[in-house]
């Protein structure tokens, strides 16, 4: 019998490089990533990934890239070791991030990226570089990614996030204005609303309990006031209390 030569083709799910360089790179990539996961969290088929292979043509295992973060729209939530197209209804990522380094050149990023971005059906590529505070974005125009003229208030088609560069850092918008924020700042954040609710409430019963005293201050003074000479109507309007009360006490 003939020995088969063919043998199980290999997709690589790791390149032994790091997810990112430095801290700042790795900090906007998990906050972009967390972000636009929180935005479609209630939205059980879209699937958003960072630092994940995609491998857009079956057999091919060398075409391939790993964007920095990426999002699927129309493809279910769920952990997978890559994306290979094929088994996802054929829906590449509509729109990726990349986060530039400082191991990554302009041609890389601009060039070679792009065009692998565009040839597999992105729709829009967006790419900062934290070191130069350089925001750029590509939308597709039929077969082709265009450049974005002006992304300082850019709105994404697809996501509904707006891009902000602010003193040379990125931020992305929620589309109700919420600012996508760090794990650090949004456990912060938590502990502040925390702290704020406490306080409240501290101040709730404090108040509750000065109206208590306040109460009982004017009740003991009644049988004072009476014994005084006052009538109920006068002591009810001096203490600011109905008569019915007032004379409720001093018939007791």
């Amino acid at each position: 019998m003939p020995l088969s030569t063919f043998s199980k083709i290999i997709y690589p799910e790791s390149d032994g490089q790091p997810l990112a360089d430095n801290t700042i790179q790795f900090r906007l990539i998990v906050t972009i990533q967390g972000g636009i996961d929180a935005l479609f969290l209630e939205n059980p088929n879209v699937f958003v990934a960072g630092d994940l292979f995609w491998y857009p043509v079956e057999g091919e295992p060398w075409i391939r890239q790993a964007p920095d973060v990426m999002v699927v729209i129309g493809r279910p939530k769920g952990d997978r070791r890559s994306y290979k197209q094929w088994e996802e209804d054929n829906i590449p990522p509509q729109v990726v991030f990349e986060i530039a380094s400082h191991s990554n050149t302009k041609t890389e990023l601009e060039e070679t990226k792009r065009y692998f971005y565009e040839r597999y059906g992105v729709e829009e590529y967006y790419l900062f570089n934290p070191q130069s505070g350089i925001l750029k974005g590509w939308q597709r125009d039929n077969e082709v990614l265009q450049p974005i003229p002006r992304m300082s208030g850019w709105i994404s088609p697809r996501l509904g996030i707006r891009f902000e560069l602010e003193q040379g850092n990125l931020q992305l918008y929620h589309p109700d204005g919420e600012r996508f924020a760090s794990f650090v700042e949004i456990i912060e954040q938590r502990r502040l609303e925390k702290r704020a609710r406490e306080q409240a409430e501290r101040e709730k019963r404090q108040e509750q309990q000065a109206r208590e005293q306040a109460e009982l201050a004017q009740r003991n003074a009644i049988p004072k006031l009476l014994a005084m000479g006052l009538t109920v109507e006068q002591i009810a309007e001096a203490l600011s209390l109905p008569v019915e009360t007032v004379r409720a006490i001093a018939e007791r």
